[in-house]
C-alpha cells in the first residue's frame, strides 16, 4: 500500500510539472495512470462527455459509449489551424501530443490506431469531434500522423479499435467513480513494431541530406546511440550531397522499427531506402 501511495504521489508531482510547463495545450499524458491523466485533463478544462445526436453538413451523428468499437477506414490529421483551441470535451488541443478526433466515441477514450499501409500501431487519446470530410473515420494529431508514417501523404488506411478497459478506467477517474478504477498506468503512447510480412533485403533509414560534409558528420555523431550509421554521397545537378543513413537492416520490418525511433526524435522527413 505504501508503494502504491508513493507511486501515485510521484505521478502527481510529474503532473504538476507538466501543467506548469505547458502554455499551448493539454500536455502529453503518455504512460500515466487514469487518476493522473484525469487530474491533468480536468485542470485543463476537460470533462467526460458523450453528447447528444448532432448534424453536420446534412448528416446526423449519434455519439455513444461503444466499448466493442472496431472500424477500418481512412484517417487524416489536423494541425496548426486548431492548435491551442478547445477540443469537444473542453481540453486544449496540442498538435504535438498524441490525441485524436472521432465523430461518435465517448470523450475522452483510448484507442489503438493501426496504419494498414505500413503496419505501425499507435495508442492515442480521443478528445475531440471530427472528421467530417469524405467519410474519414478518425482525425489524428500532427504528431500521431508523423509516428504512424503518413503526415506527408495526408491520409492513410487504418484500423481503429477502442481499448475498453483503459477507456472505462479513464472515464471512472474523471467522474470520481472510485469503486471501479483500475489505476494501472495506461499503455505508453508509442508505436509498436510492424507485424506484417515484408520482403527481405538490405534496407537503410535515410535521416537527412546535407551539402556541407561537416553537417553530415555532426549528425552522424548524434545518431551513434541508434546503431550503425554511414554517410553516402550523391551527385545531383552538379552538386554533391552527403546523406546520413542508419543501417543496414536485413528486412523492412527492422527498418520500420528504426524509422519510427528516428522520427520520434524529431526527424520527421526520415525515410526507408532499399538497395
Amino acid at each position: 500500500m505504501i508503494n502504491v501511495k508513493l507511486k501515485f504521489a510521484a505521478q502527481c508531482l510529474f503532473v504538476s510539472f507538466l501543467v506548469g510547463c505547458s502554455s499551448h495545450g493539454t500536455p502529453e499524458l503518455s504512460g500515466l495512470s487514469p487518476k493522473a491523466q484525469a487530474t491533468v485533463i480536468k485542470q485543463y478544462g476537460g470533462t467526460y462527455k458523450v453528447g447528444n445526436p448532432y448534424q453536420i453538413m446534412g448528416r446526423w451523428y449519434y455519439p455513444k459509449e461503444d466499448y466493442n468499437y472496431s472500424e477500418t477506414g481512412i484517417a487524416s490529421w489536423y494541425g496548426k489551424d486548431f492548435h491551442a483551441k478547445r477540443t469537444a470535451n473542453g481540453e486544449k488541443y496540442d498538435m504535438h501530443t498524441l490525441t485524436a478526433a472521432h465523430r461518435t466515441l465517448p470523450l475522452p477514450c483510448i484507442v489503438r490506431v493501426t496504419n494498414l499501409e505500413n503496419g505501425r500501431s499507435l495508442v492515442v487519446r480521443v478528445n475531440d469531434r471530427g472528421p467530417y470530410a469524405k467519410d474519414r473515420i478518425i482525425d489524428l494529431s500532427k504528431r500521431a500522423a508523423q509516428l504512424l508514417g503518413y503526415q506527408m501523404q495526408g491520409t492513410t488506411k487504418v484500423k481503429v479499435e477502442i481499448m475498453a478497459k483503459e477507456s472505462r478506467a479513464l472515464k471512472n477517474a474523471i467522474l470520481n467513480q472510485k469503486e471501479s478504477i483500475d489505476d494501472k498506468p495506461i499503455e505508453k503512447y508509442e508505436p509498436i513494431k510492424t507485424t506484417q510480412n515484408v520482403a527481405t533485403g538490405k534496407f537503410y533509414v535515410q535521416v537527412a541530406s546535407f551539402i556541407q560534409k561537416d553537417s553530415a558528420l555532426n549528425l552522424q555523431k548524434q545518431l551513434q546511440n541508434f546503431g550503425q550509421t554511414n554517410i553516402v554521397t550523391a551527385d545531383v545537378n552538379g552538386h554533391t550531397y552527403y546523406r546520413v543513413r542508419l543501417g543496414a537492416f536485413e528486412n523492412e520490418q527492422e527498418a520500420n522499427s528504426g524509422l519510427w525511433k528516428i522520427q520520434s526524435q524529431g526527424f520527421s522527413d526520415a525515410r526507408i531506402i532499399k538497395e
